[in-house]
């Protein structure tokens, strides 16, 4: 949510200003931000709420092989579903404190209670953890773009909270510009990595041989759009004997 969404109304933060004065979001868009992606697989996570957007948030952490807690007294149907299914392990009451969060990798409040999503970022500050509030930037250390994703290929869109409008937009186009064609490639390349590993001495001779083929003529991108696997195949091959020491070709 835009900084600017916050004046005049309740205050929603740590700073506890009664009606918002957005002083805890002076600087938010002047901010760097370290863009990372995190490998979730069997790490434990946190999500607390239990409604439309718990939902969300449970689901991606799930498409990244989550071990997902959800903690809420009531929760909608699917999540309550995924509960039964084992899916996720469901603790059902309210949040009670920085216990809930011991072991966790990171957690994400997505209830509508400013006490309890306070509650929460204080509990995951004190233990040094990720933490996301749902649409309330000063109660967050990390955010969550927008993501396209299809197969090995994900691209993250941000604008800092300055405009989820726009960040929405921005996804709609990537993808529609950035799909299926880049993800096959992306795939191809990879059967690469062992024998680029296994056979170019320095990282600089391997980025050569994978730029050289990303960015070469004919264009692999093209290629796969046009359903020529084959020939993309062959390019790959090519750049390998061509790469190859003397005494391999010997």
């Amino acid at each position: 949510m835009p900084a600017q969404a916050y004046a005049g109304k309740e205050c929603v933060c740590q700073l506890r200003r009664g009606i918002c004065d957005q002083s805890c979001v002076a600087g938010m868009l002047e901010t760097p931000l370290y863009i990372a992606c995190l490998k979730l697989t069997s790490r434990r996570c946190a999500v607390v709420g239990g409604g439309e957007v718990g939902l969300e948030k449970v689901d991606g952490l799930l498409a990244c092989d989550a071990d997902v807690t959800l903690i809420a007294p009531r929760a909608h149907p699917a999540l309550v579903e995924y509960a039964r299914e084992g899916s996720i392990a469901w603790k059902q009451r309210e949040y009670g404190g920085g216990a809930d969060l011991e072991g966790a990798f990171l957690v994400i409040a997505a209830t509508d209670s400013t006490e309890v999503n306070i509650a929460v970022f204080d509990d995951a500050e004190a233990r040094a953890m990720l933490v996301n509030v749902v649409d309330v930037p000063p109660l967050c250390n990390f955010i969550l773009p927008a993501i396209v994703r299809n197969g090995p290929l994900a691209i993250a869109i941000s604008t800092a909270g300055a405009s989820p409008a726009l960040a929405k937009r921005l996804k709609r186009e990537i993808a529609e510009r950035y799909g299926e064609p880049y993800a096959r490639l992306a795939m191809i390349l990879n059967e690469a990595r062992g024998w680029a590993k296994d056979t170019l001495a320095t990282y600089q001779e391997r980025k050569e041989f994978f730029e050289g083929i990303v960015g070469g003529d004919p264009d692999p991108v093209a290629l796969l759009r046009a359903g020529d696997e084959r020939a993309v195949r062959e390019l790959i091959a090519r750049a390998q004997r061509e790469r190859a020491p003397q005494a391999s070709r010997a």
